[in-house]
């Protein structure tokens, strides 16, 4: 079944950023439609990572206002674009950041995921499809954040950027896999790559360094040493594998 908006565009509520440092304003916003090789996602739960802070704040890097942050969510697709054959209408899924085309150098290598394609790029604010954004209030474009713009009740990513998921899969929970845990856990597995039974140093125990934990535990570290200036994350962190805390 076709979705009654798929097609059209949907008014929606949105956090946007204006200026640099300027409080978030809850918006009604106009999302287009997903034009080829689009998704567009109705976004059920959406987490704050500090990358988002960093980008609102604007400091050492160039200011893109006015934009839809946000990049760690969980929704659902509303409708897709011409060319999109893997989801569907009604898929759970997760915007991600860093996509995949699967055809580049660094798709097909089991090295890099740094697709020349939809690598993480900070700067553009449109699609890669034509140059665009599929944001807007009252016919002034409003730009993307890192192909996902999750501060937005609805969203439109390029499909390789979206990671389809088990439906069963808890929404207000997964989200977090699409930054902070696929991060801290791809960073031991995936980078530093810990032999069994070695010991692991973890400088850092926020949402990323308890995913790196995970990760250590799971390829069979030994001893896990958790380090953090906040003793009040050791609590979250005697509850993973780690087997000593220094403040």
């Amino acid at each position: 079944m076709t979705s009654s908006t798929a097609g059209q565009v949907i008014k929606c509520k949105a956090a946007v950023a204006w200026g640099a440092g300027e409080p978030l304003k809850i918006e009604e916003v106009e999302v287009a439609p997903p034009q080829a090789m689009e998704v567009r996602i109705k976004v059920h739960y959406t987490a704050l990572c500090h990358t988002d802070l960093y980008f609102w704040e604007a400091k050492g890097q160039t200011p893109l206002f006015p934009r839809i942050l946000g990049h760690e969510a969980a929704g659902v697709v509303e409708s897709v674009g011409e060319g999109v054959t893997d989801l569907k209408e009604g898929d759970s899924v997760l915007p991600v950041f860093t996509g995949e085309c699967g055809e580049c150098r660094h798709c097909k290598s089991e090295e890099s995921n740094m697709c020349d394609l939809l690598r993480i790029n900070t700067d553009r604010g449109v699609m890669i499809n034509d140059g665009k954004s599929r944001f807007s209030i009252n016919g002034k474009p409003i730009y993307h954040f890192l192909g996902t713009s999750t501060f937005s009740e609805y969203t439109v990513v390029h499909v390789g950027c979206v990671a389809k998921i088990n439906p069963e899969a808890p929404l207000n929970k997964v989200c977090i896999l699409s930054c902070g845990v696929s991060t801290g856990m791809g960073a031991t597995l995936n980078v530093a790559k810990p032999k069994k039974d070695s010991t692991v140093a973890i400088f850092g125990l926020g949402g990323v360094g308890l995913a790196a934990a995970e990760g250590a535990r799971i390829a069979g570290a030994s001893r896990i040493i958790g380090i953090d200036l906040n003793s009040d994350r050791f609590e979250k962190g005697c509850q993973l594998p780690i087997s000593i805390n220094i403040c």
